[in-house]
């Protein structure tokens, strides 16, 4: 076998390794085909406006909820299970890495955090997928349920963080099949 099969199975075998590692227990997987859209933390997608008409918009420094059940209260970027919103990194060991091997040192230098894969974060109708269910989505990558949004009703239809609202906009919506795990017991 050639030495770069050799790395890409070796690549791609530590990378599900940690992924693995990072989840706990899946009890149930099942493939199921959702209407995806995405978002990302800017006033557009996440409702909020900066300033307070109740200090005369003049602390544009802070930002508050524009709409729903939370309007005028500050608004901290936070998802409903308390977390901070993520896309998907592959970490160090990605076919990324594998297509431009140089810049791995700066990588590890710079951005040590980097090297460990993380899963995105995806909005759910919590009713039907509890905050942890996993998801593998093709075009974004593995992602877990944080979140929940206003347009998220029903068991067909998820949304993806991503990094920047052009990312979201070029997404669009997509009816995509996704493999679904959802939590098991520990």
């Amino acid at each position: 076998m050639p030495d770069r099969t050799k790395l890409i199975l070796l690549a791609s075998g530590l990378t599900a390794i940690l992924l693995l590692a990072s989840s706990g227990r899946c009890e149930e997987k099942r493939i199921h085909r959702f209407t995806v859209t995405a978002y990302c933390s800017c006033s557009q997608c996440c409702g909020w406006e900066r300033g307070s008409w109740k200090f005369l918009k003049m602390d544009v420094w802070n930002r508050y909820v524009s709409r729903g059940e939370r309007a005028g209260r500050l608004y901290d970027g936070r998802t409903a299970s308390g977390t901070k919103p993520h896309a998907p990194q592959p970490g160090l060991f990605s076919f990324d890495s594998l297509k431009s091997p140089w810049m791995i040192p700066p990588r590890v230098a710079f951005f040590p955090w980097l090297a460990f894969p993380q899963m995105g974060t995806i909005a759910a109708d919590t009713d039907h997928y509890p905050f942890g269910t996993r998801m593998y989505v093709p075009g974004y990558g593995w992602g877990v349920v944080e979140d929940r949004g206003s347009a998220i009703k029903g068991p067909d239809r998820i949304d993806l963080y991503m990094s920047s609202h052009g990312e979201a906009l070029h997404w669009g919506r997509q009816q995509v099949v996704v493999e679904v795990q959802l939590p098991g017991k520990n």
